[in-house]
């Protein structure tokens, strides 16, 4: 076959290179097409949008939960086995599953097999939080616990922090008031939680308005307590919170016991009766509380010493010194902790900034006496980087820089920076003198670099 006029003044090798080209670059051609048509056969195989139901649901799996059983969330997503869906209805019941805010994350996929496919939810759960129901008297929390657990398949003890599981359990609260002829509007909000840290998801019922009228303690020595008897109305004639009687057990109640050895004393739930307010004989509904805190002591508990671990920084010896209780004595649970925050202020003024200490108590229930297994991970020793001031005029931030005492590549005082930051917490002659110097917000950052090891210190007024 002779050569188009094009090529006739090509040499062999040149049309030889060209014509391998052309043949790979038909090979691609072909290649990307069969990958084409195998992703379009792929897609034939499931079940179209838009169109009638095409494919049946031959099981339906979900992966990543750890919390919620399987069969619960697919029963949430309103499909099973045996149904006849498209892919929009299969995404419609992912959508669901995403809107309940359990999870942070629902995607889907399914494998066919002729007309069925075998469907798999893929979920990541979401935070969630416990749940405080703080002015419902009417009811105890198991109560209301139960009331939602009845009706919220989904519902685990816990809240997340919106989405529609959040107005599911809202509904059945105001239903159990409903059914009990209680009038008001229930609210939910996250705070932190009144003992210990992390948050809580608290319920109220805005409306009804209950008063604590009298509060008895459990046990005579709170009862006999002079200091108890001081505090009590902090709660008495006050608004009926579960919240706030948390917070007084635990700032009041608590430490009188832990102060005398009572390391396992047993404090609430706090009961409330409700009794009709004897202050309104014209409105005689039942609008005040009587509370009653149960309290049950336990034994008293012995100090029988600490043993550290992970400790470089400071000698053991050191550590030793910081521990008030002797062998024998009653262990003090508010001297113990106040141990336990000395040593993480030593290492802080040390630069130690990320200092992690973990005290596990040892209880010998047959002697009654506690020892302690701290864990201390010291972390790196921080030195003072910049010092960064903004907001100030020129001359008062010479003055503050001429204040400060950690100069650059000094090994950092924490404790030195907060004392710092509360003098600066408004305008002080003892750093600026008689100058002028007016601000109505100070904000202050400490900006570790764990690279270099360096922490810089931002101070703003406004």
């Amino acid at each position: 076959m002779p050569l188009h006029p094009q090529y006739q003044s090509y040499s062999k090798s040149q049309i030889a290179y060209y014509t391998a080209a052309v043949k790979r670059i038909l090979r691609a051609f072909v290649a990307v097409h069969i990958v084409l048509f195998a992703a379009l056969a792929v897609r034939a195989q499931g079940p179209a949008p838009n169109s009638s139901p095409s494919s049946t649901i031959a099981s339906i799996k979900v992966t990543g939960t750890q919390k919620i059983p399987v069969e619960q969330i697919a029963a949430a997503s309103g499909l099973k086995a045996g149904d006849a869906v498209t892919v929009q209805q299969i995404q419609d019941a992912t959508n669901r599953l995403a809107a309940l805010g359990i999870f942070s994350d629902v995607n889907f996929r399914y494998t066919s097999k002729g007309n069925a496919i075998d469907l798999e939810f893929q979920v990541q759960e979401a935070p969630t939080y416990p749940i405080l129901f703080d002015n419902f008297p009417w009811f105890t929390s198991a109560e209301i616990g139960d009331a939602i657990r009845n009706q919220v398949g989904l519902f685990t003890g816990e809240s997340p922090d919106s989405g529609t599981l959040l107005d599911q359990i809202t509904a059945v609260i105001e239903s159990l008031l409903t059914s009990h002829q209680i009038k008001g509007a229930v609210t939910h909000q996250l705070l932190a939680a009144p003992v210990g840290d992390g948050m809580v998801m608290e319920f109220r019922v805005e409306g009804p308005r209950l008063r604590i009228q009298s509060v008895q303690f459990g046990d005579p020595m709170a009862s006999e307590s002079e200091r108890l008897k001081d505090r009590i109305p902090d709660i008495k004639g006050q608004p009926y919170s579960l919240f706030a009687v948390e917070v007084f057990e635990n700032e009041q109640v608590h430490p009188l016991y832990a102060s005398k050895g009572f390391l396992r004393a047993q404090i609430g739930p706090p009961q409330a009766r409700l009794i009709p307010d004897a202050h309104d004989a014209n409105d005689p509904k039942q609008t005040a509380v009587d509370l009653t805190i149960p309290i049950h002591p336990g034994p008293v508990y012995s100090w029988n010493g600490v043993s550290w671990q992970g400790n470089v920084a400071l000698q053991t010896s050191t550590l030793d010194e910081a521990v008030e209780l002797k062998p024998g004595d009653a262990a003090d649970g508010m001297k113990v902790e106040a141990t336990w925050r000395k040593i993480e202020t030593e290492y802080s003024r040390n630069g130690y900034l990320d200092m992690k200490l973990s005290a596990g108590p040892q209880f010998d229930d047959s002697a009654h006496r506690i020892s302690y297994r701290v864990a201390i991970s010291e972390g790196p020793q921080y030195r003072m980087g910049d010092l960064v001031i903004t907001g100030l005029s020129v001359i008062g931030e010479r003055r503050l820089r001429q204040a400060w005492q950690i100069a650059p590549g000094q090994i950092f005082n924490n404790e030195y920076y907060e004392n710092h930051v509360k003098i600066l917490s408004k305008p002080s002659r003892d750093i600026f003198g008689d100058l002028p110097v007016h601000y109505n917000e100070f904000g202050h950052l400490l900006r570790p670099n764990p690279a270099t090891h360096t922490v810089d210190v931002l101070l703003d007024f406004k």
